[in-house]
């Protein structure tokens, strides 16, 4: 069959560094570019299998790399609309799809010939005169064909390209589920009277969600799929903050059509029977070996190591809070739908600092100009313009010219920042175009968050969180569009989970690096920089708080690793699933009736979607970021010498080498753990 020469996949992007023409992109064009993509990339490794000569990293390695151009470009767009900006179609194409592509990889890493030929090399590759980078791809392969299944005998095969295929059908229809219920859950209130507290662009916002799904002269507060809701710490009304919280702590466990129990417990059950068949004790170990933790003792000795002080932190905040609600002459005992209300009068009385009166500082377009693309060109030398002659997936979005100092365009950056209901929650960074030697190809990643958008006219104001998410996203970014490798294999970003946060937490540091805050923090009426004061008591509060964010933070990573480290026959069955996640969480001794997981278990994307049994990353990768912070301090902070060493020796190198040496190449020296425990709180306590 001759591919439809209209459909926009079927030819590389004309655009700037091959841009997605999304002008040009229909429903209609991904099925058929797909099923020839997987066709194409077949066909390219079947005639590497069929190569007469004996096995040289030349006719295996070169044209493993080269193979399914096509299908790759397809994908990325694909999964990034699907994640961006779906609709039914896309929705239905994706079902559709999960068992085809898990099929499709399957019948590449199972291939036994193919596998004997990666094998060859492998095993004479102590003789091969190969740079660093190529000898790398040569063991990264190998051991992703081996954990793959490669070495199975043909029935145990057979067994596994089952089990793929069914997980990746249930892990689309939890996260369709997820999306879905997210948006059926918004909370309708009938007058702005109960909306006391917020402010008046917040309440505007409201009604403007409510009249645009169909609720006239009401007010609608959309969810986010975190336990925590934002608008808990300013809604003065307490039987609306228990509502709101409870409908989200529910999500997905009681029953209807969004149920996700009956997914996860068979998911796990999978993972759990895949990871057996495969060699290994649990999910959580296959998983861990690979990361830069390698085994589960490791992050089990961690977690235990950090989460008493984080619980008698916590205990210790929220005995704080009760006393405020007792001397306000209330009697009632502090509920995790009081955390955030009263933790911010805590605030405002113990350092007078109100975080609502931040945000005139924090206008969104100045946030990301001067102070995201500030900061990256002090350290990195990077200069962004925007433009608008790009065709775009919705008019939301925005695009940036990233150009080096000898004004060479070598990056596109993407910027997604609004909410709507066909964008899944969270915040993330993706690529549309990966670097890559190999290719000459040039980074085209985006950046993805939830922000409410104002009415028309009125100014997007952030809060001091969604500044942090967007210098971390940033981070990724910045791992993404300053890598320099040859292989796509390790372009940017493609690194363990255990180390993939670290640029990106890194990055945040520079939102409240002073030189970087008076550069954007600008009252956006009155154009008056935000007071030195106020900048100080800005970052005096960073460690306030910190007992519940690390202790809902590490509850939902003892409950990952808890879920992954089970037998096949210990998994609990749907009815039996959040009993389970009680007994996990008072076993660990986080079962704190006011602090809730940071995600419970049936909506838990992170660990249905790629960092199953690694949500211990973030903490993982902050050990590395706080002491590196003290590097910088020592080295003068965000000077351009310090930007280009952080380049040269951890953004530009991707995963073509290990983290923990790239990290050591960085420091002068394996990170300490101190720096952590000051940051968050945990010295002492």
């Amino acid at each position: 069959m001759q591919p439809d020469p209209a459909n926009p996949f079927f030819t590389e992007s004309d655009l700037p560094l091959g841009f997605p023409s999304f002008d040009r992109i229909e429903p209609r064009h991904f099925g058929p570019a797909f099923e020839q993509g997987m066709r194409e990339q077949l066909e390219e490794i079947a005639a590497i299998t069929r190569e007469p000569d004996p096995a040289t990293f030349q006719n295996v390695f070169i044209p493993l790399e080269r193979s399914g151009r096509l299908l790759q470009r397809v994908k990325l767009v694909f999964f990034n609309l699907v994640g961006a900006h779906t609709n039914d179609a896309l929705e239905a194409l994706r079902t559709e799809l999960a068992p085809k592509l898990s099929a499709h990889s399957d019948a590449m890493l199972l291939d036994e010939q193919l596998f004997r030929r990666v094998a060859a090399v492998y095993e004479q590759l102590e003789e091969l005169d190969l740079d660093a980078e190529s000898q790398r791809l040569v063991e990264r392969y190998h051991l992703m064909f081996v954990r793959a299944g490669a070495r199975l005998d043909p029935k145990d095969k057979e067994q596994l390209q089952r089990m793929n295929a069914e997980l990746a059908e249930l892990s689309t229809r939890f996260s369709q589920n997820v999306l879905k219920e997210v948006n059926a859950s918004a909370i309708v209130v009938e007058s702005a009277d109960e909306l006391l507290g917020l402010s008046e662009p917040e309440i505007a916002a409201a009604a403007r969600v409510a009249e645009e799904r169909g609720f006239s002269d009401k007010y609608v507060l959309p969810l986010q799929n975190t336990s925590g809701q934002p608008v808990l710490a300013s809604l003065e009304n307490r039987k609306l903050r228990r509502r709101i919280h409870e409908v989200s702590l529910a999500r997905g466990s009681r029953g209807g059509e969004f149920d996700n129990r009956g997914i996860v417990s068979r998911v796990l059950r999978l993972r759990a029977e895949r990871a057996r068949l495969l060699g290994y004790e649990n999910h959580a170990a296959y998983v861990l070996e690979d990361q830069t933790a390698r085994t589960t003792d490791a992050v089990n000795e961690r977690l235990a190591h950090l989460t008493p002080p984080a619980v008698r932190n916590a205990r210790r905040e929220g005995d704080t809070l009760q006393r405020m609600i007792e001397a306000e002459g209330d009697d009632f005992a502090l509920e995790a739908w009081d955390w955030a209300f009263y933790a911010e009068k805590v605030k405002r009385e113990q350092y007078a600092f109100d975080e609502q009166a931040l945000r005139p500082y924090f206008e969104l377009s100045r946030v990301l100009e001067r102070g995201v693309f500030h900061a990256a060109g002090q350290l990195f030398g990077l200069r962004f313009e925007e433009r608008t002659d790009l065709p775009t997936y919705h008019p939301d979005v925005r695009v940036f010219d990233v150009r080096d100092e000898t004004g060479e365009l070598f990056a596109l950056f993407v910027a997604d920042l609004y909410a709507r209901p066909s964008k899944r929650g969270g915040a993330w960074m993706s690529s549309y175009v990966r670097q890559s030697g190999l290719y000459d190809d040039r980074p085209v990643v985006a950046n993805h968050q939830n922000l409410a958008k104002p009415p028309e006219g009125e100014p997007t104001l952030l809060t001091l969180d969604e500044v942090n998410t967007m210098f971390h996203e940033f981070g990724h970014a910045l791992h993404g569009m300053l890598s320099n490798v040859r292989y796509p294999y390790f372009s940017g970003t493609s690194v363990p989970r255990d180390f993939v946060e670290f640029p990106s937490q890194l990055n945040e540091v520079w939102g409240l690096w002073p030189e970087v805050l008076t550069h954007y923090a600008v009252h956006h009426e009155t154009g008056k920089a935000m007071p030195a004061e106020i900048a100080d008591k800005v970052r005096a509060v960073r460690r306030f708080n910190q007992g519940y964010a690390t202790t809902e933070y590490l509850s939902a990573c003892l409950l990952d690793q808890a879920l992954h480290q089970l037998a096949p026959e210990e998994v609990p069955d749907a009815d039996g699933l959040m009993a389970f996640e009680r007994e996990v969480l008072g076993e660990a001794g986080v079962a704190l009736r006011a602090v809730p997981p940071r995600y419970r278990t049936p909506y838990f994307s992170h660990i249905l979607g790629g960092y199953s049994a690694g949500y211990y990353a973030y903490i993982w990768a902050e050990v590395l970021d706080a002491d590196a912070v003290t590097w910088f301090e020592e080295h003068g902070g965000l000077a351009r010498e310090n930007g280009e060493h952080l380049r040269r020796t951890v953004l530009s190198r991707g995963g073509t080498a290990e983290p923990t040496d790239l990290y050591k190449e960085f420091r002068g020296r394996d990170a300490v753990v101190e720096p952590l425990l000051e940051r968050r709180g945990l010295v002492g306590v």
